[in-house]
């Protein structure tokens, strides 16, 4: 039976969790739950911290484990990234006070605070730079402030808690991170896995993609076609009315109704729009 650890809380929880409902596999019922067997899929899934997960996963306890990049990286586990899950974005920054830290090479001999100090050492051991790097858990924005740090390296969004703190980032982001899926490095795949990552892409194929329909007269087809390729080629059907076809065909989701205006212009009628809940290419 395939053992994959899944956040049992944070941001990346809920989104794992409903990732894994959308392709078929049984999930808990109650947060409280730390377990879940999928008896028809051939899967336990277990809840755990998302710092610990790829400990887990890396120590060959469990098959896989979805966690975040960053966690993975800042773990120093064993452990690989199998596939980016779409979720979880977040991007790290050094950030200073201002006109004090201008690049990365003026790191040298200084203090880092940090959530991340795995992240942080080997972005660090890349860039050929030594500097105190000093963990913290949280609220790592006061450390300047507070005389514990010279910089700080965490995740900035909108950059306003950094602009409160009198700090603002500096040089090329350290990360770009987002849920993963993991695996113990140097294990080869199996079925159960290939299985799971199928589907894993089938839903985020489907998250991505919207099915549409259209009728649309004979002699227009060919340029409605080329407004709507489809991941191989449109589906044509006749229809009852004469000179006209229905088409289908899969097309990006943020590009819909950009889409739907070109074939109304075109004379394409009956345009409709549906969600797919799982696709396999």
């Amino acid at each position: 039976m395939l053992r994959i650890a899944v956040p049992n809380k944070g941001s990346l929880s809920g989104p794992a969790i409903e990732m894994l409902h959308e392709a078929g596999y049984r999930q808990r019922r109650i947060d409280k739950d730390l377990t879940c067997t999928d008896e028809v899929n051939g899967v336990q899934f277990f809840y755990l911290r998302p710092r610990d997960i790829a400990t887990y996963v890396g120590s060959g306890d469990l098959d896989l484990g979805i966690t975040g990049r960053d966690l993975l990286i800042d773990s120093g586990a064993p452990a690989e990234e199998v596939m980016p899950l779409g979720f979880g974005a977040s991007t790290f920054w050094y950030a200073a006070r201002p006109g004090t830290v201008k690049s990365v090479a003026e790191l040298s001999g200084r203090r880092i605070a940090t959530s991340y100090p795995g992240v942080v050492h080997r972005r660090l051991a890349a860039e050929g730079v030594s500097a105190h790097v000093i963990r913290l858990d949280g609220a790592v924005e006061n450390a300047v402030a507070l005389g514990v740090a010279d910089v700080i390296a965490d995740v900035v969004e909108t950059g306003t808690t950094l602009r409160q703190a009198g700090l603002e980032p500096f040089g090329e982001p350290l990360l770009s991170s987002e849920a993963v899926l993991v695996r113990r490095s140097g294990i080869s795949g199996n079925g159960a896995l290939t299985q799971l990552t199928r589907r894993l892409q089938g839903v985020l194929v489907a998250r991505r993609y919207v099915m549409l329909a259209y009728d649309v007269r004979v002699e227009d087809l060919d340029r409605a076609s080329a407004v709507t390729p489809g991941i191989e080629a449109p589906t044509v059907s006749p229809l009852h009315r004469e000179g006209w076809v229905a088409v289908q065909a899969m097309i990006s989701r943020t590009d819909l109704h950009r889409i739907m205006d070109e074939l109304y212009e075109l004379g394409a009628r009956a345009i409709l729009a549906t969600d797919i809940a799982a696709c396999r290419l």
